[in-house]
């Protein structure tokens, strides 16, 4: 495959720009929720219902309620930041 044909629709965020660094922001904000989510599941895996009823939408919210915390909570543990900055300094290097 030629990929000197391949057209992009908006050009890609350079790293050191206002709009490159806001991008990789969300990005690494992004990976720091997943990481959060991962911790809050096997956290909170063996977690016993309050009321225990075997609904079996109880399962769907309680993900959904950590995803929605993990989202919340992006950006304030210093792996989105410790990252943005590893990322934004290999960028400034090679020139990127």
């Amino acid at each position: 495959m030629d990929v000197s044909t391949v057209q992009y629709q908006k050009p890609l965020p350079t790293v050191g720009t206002k709009e490159g660094d806001k991008a990789l922001r969300e990005k690494t904000d992004q990976f720091e929720a997943i990481i959060i989510k991962m911790m809050l599941d096997e956290a909170m895996k063996d977690e016993k219902n309050l009321f225990n009823t075997n609904d079996p939408g109880d399962k769907i919210f309680k993900s959904m309620y950590r995803d929605e915390l993990s989202n919340a909570s992006a950006g304030g543990f210093g792996f989105s930041q410790m990252l943005f900055d590893n990322l934004s300094q290999k960028g400034i290097k090679t020139g990127e």
